[in-house]
């Protein structure tokens, strides 16, 4: 058994896909986020810890459309420095995923925040919804926009080592980018997105995997993390998994209504330094 934190110990219910799936999904995450809204708070504008650049970029295309992203880096960036892929929430590639893109950056990564949404973000949950629904009907061109992200970082920017890190609906498709790229991705964060527990798909992984989770999230329950560190337990994975007490769905979005202050820093410390151990290389 390799790294495994578990801070709530829940009952163990085996599932294929944990939270919701599709429709349901769709639905689930609305109600988590009902009568919310993504405005930032001043703690959602915190300064990168070193300076960065940022600027928008394309980093591929899809059937003649253009993949366009935001890539921040460390103003001191060089050969040496690791890769992320950052995937928006179900909001979108809005200005506050590009601050916490920044953040990133700040701690030593060249950070590229994908657009899932092709150049769309919603403000209210009516929107998010569907967005969000027309992503999952297509789930193949989201697979495409991830591999393209992955070959960008790798190719053109010549990372040394990537990684994936998600919230909420990013949480979902930073697990997703772990399947897609078992062997090529050194290191996936899942912030309270859903979770896969079926075997043949979760065998293939060869990264190691942080993930973080509220105990009061009615869309990710601590049922569904558990079943999800179990089957990646029993799988000999790498897998470290905190469940937050008292904490809700998106505790980490400081642009949300259930910003939980002290959980979310907590897990900010837990992701950077998983980060740094598994991508940096001083």
């Amino acid at each position: 058994m390799k790294n495994l934190v578990w801070t709530l110990i829940a009952s163990l219910a085996l599932c294929g896909t944990c939270g919701a799936a599709d429709g349901n999904e769709v639905a689930a995450t609305a109600a988590a986020h009902k009568g919310d809204e993504p405005i930032a708070t001043p703690v959602a504008e915190t300064a990168p810890r070193t300076k960065v650049v940022g600027e928008a970029v394309s980093y591929g295309s899809i059937d003649g459309t253009e993949l366009r992203g935001y890539l921040a880096r460390p103003a001191d960036a060089d050969a040496n420095t690791p890769g992320l892929i950052v995937i928006h929430e179900w909001w979108g590639l809005n200005d506050n995923v590009r601050q916490a893109t920044q953040r990133l950056a700040g701690e030593g990564y060249i950070a590229l925040a994908v657009d899932l949404y092709d150049g769309e973000s919603a403000a209210v949950p009516k929107d998010a919804m569907q967005l969000m629904t027309a992503l999952n009907e297509n789930a193949a061109r989201g697979d495409e926009n991830l591999r393209q992200a992955f070959a960008y970082l790798d190719d053109t920017i010549g990372a040394p080592r990537i990684g994936s890190i998600g919230w909420c609906l990013g949480g979902k498709w930073s697990l997703r980018a772990a399947i897609l790229l078992p062997n090529q991705l050194d290191a996936t964060v899942i912030y309270y997105g859903s979770l896969v527990t079926d075997a043949t798909e979760l065998a293939p992984l060869a990264m190691p995997v942080l993930g973080n989770f509220a105990e009061q999230d009615r869309m990710i329950p601590p049922e569904a993390v558990n079943a999800f560190a179990q089957a990646m337990t029993e799988l000999g994975k790498d897998i470290d998994v905190k469940i937050y007490p008292g904490a809700n769905h998106a505790f980490a979005n400081p642009s949300g209504q259930a910003y939980e202050p002290a959980a979310a820093e907590d897990a900010w410390e837990r992701t950077t330094a998983f980060l740094s151990a598994h991508l940096r290389s001083d």
